[in-house]
């Protein structure tokens, strides 16, 4: 058994997929069912006794506590976060909670679990933190990928939150010997992702005849990971990863955002024409975000060097089977567009030129 932390949203949701696919092994899943999480996304598992969903907030030390000594996990797979950079601009005192005393609650949580197991199982206890590059700060044109060994430099409310979180986890395992694992990725995209994040808000968009909004110039360049290889690369790290290591997961295709714009327009005129042209030609630049870090890169070669994981999907690839996805699920993409979601979109984009 293993204990799942936003297990619910889109790369939580994705993961525990996947874990059953490829393991079999059973799933205790922990999400706030905020509006990002989405029990639909997991719909598959319905009556699978492997599945245990339960609805609670990862602040929450008593259940998290209670979770802990029912299940008996063998290992922690923290994704549960709020993760969209705009939202944290706006309202940046969630990320604080989620990520910070969230992260905290679940450190003590395990830390006084894992205390308490013996021999075999409390040698092979892990704690796997899921984290982003975002915590390097932004890269130049011509500097070198994020390493593991970079210096943390976040520029937005959500980045500085996962630093937070990060030397957490780094702390306890340093003052208290706790087993962590560390993972930085790059931006995920694939099925199931809530759209307000660049991909599927340009995909439901399109189809929907209304503007794409590009930030500023559209050239903020970043790394695109596939989310089903990032959770292959998270079953290697928990599988084979050396305790108290960081691991960068990569999908070593950096573009900029108007590249990923005009690719998903060219698929959709492919796949879906629209009744009134090309749809390239919704494209509508809107005033950039402040602080928008212009470029992300991960140096993927220490977690394919040490534990032999690389993505399985070029971009080409992977950028195909979303947008088919999103065509065969457009039921899924109406009912996650609620009217707390629309309003939100309003307020961020609203006020953009």
């Amino acid at each position: 058994m293993i204990f799942v932390t936003g297990g619910g949203g889109f790369i939580g949701a994705n993961f525990v997929l996947d874990w059953i696919a490829e393991t079999s092994e059973p799933v205790v899943n922990l999400d706030k069912l905020t509006y990002a999480g989405n029990l639909e996304n997991l719909a598959a598992l319905d009556g699978d006794a492997r599945h245990i969903f339960v609805r609670g907030d990862i602040c929450d030390r008593s259940t998290v506590d209670r979770l802990l000594q029912t299940h008996r996990p063998r290992a922690m797979v923290h994704f549960a976060a709020e993760s969209h950079v705009d939202r944290s601009i706006h309202g940046p005192g969630e990320f604080m909670r989620t990520n910070v005393e969230g992260t905290f609650t679940l450190l003590e949580a395990a830390r006084a679990y894992w205390s308490g197991l013996t021999g075999a199982e409390r040698d092979g206890f892990r704690f796997l933190h899921v984290s982003t590059d975002e915590v390097y700060g932004s890269l130049g044109p011509s500097d070198p990928p994020f390493a593991e060994t970079n210096p943390y430099e976040p520029n937005s409310p959500y980045s500085a939150s996962k630093a937070a979180s990060d030397h957490l986890v780094r702390a306890w395992h340093h003052t208290y010997g706790l087993p962590v694992l560390t993972t930085n990725c790059s931006n995920n995209y694939g099925p199931y992702q809530f759209p307000e994040k660049l991909i599927p808000l340009v995909i439901a968009n399109a189809l929907a005849g209304k503007p794409l909004p590009i930030y500023g110039d559209g050239m903020n360049v970043r790394d695109w990971l596939y989310v089903a290889d990032h959770c292959a690369a998270i079953r290697a790290v928990l599988a084979r990863g050396r305790c108290g290591e960081t691991y960068n997961i990569g999908g070593w295709n950096e573009m900029p955002n108007l590249t990923i714009v005009r690719t998903i327009c060219a698929l959709l005129d492919e796949l879906q024409p629209g009744a009134n042209g090309p749809y390239e030609q919704l494209i509508t630049y809107v005033t950039d975000r402040p602080g928008h870090d212009r470029r992300y890169a991960i140096d993927a070669r220490k977690i394919e060097s040490e534990l032999g994981w690389r993505p399985a999907e070029t971009f080409e690839t992977g950028i195909r089977k979303t947008v088919r996805w999103y065509l065969d699920h457009q039921d899924w993409v109406t009912h996650v567009q609620s009217g707390a979601y629309r309003d939100w979109v309003n307020k961020n984009y609203g006020g953009r030129e």
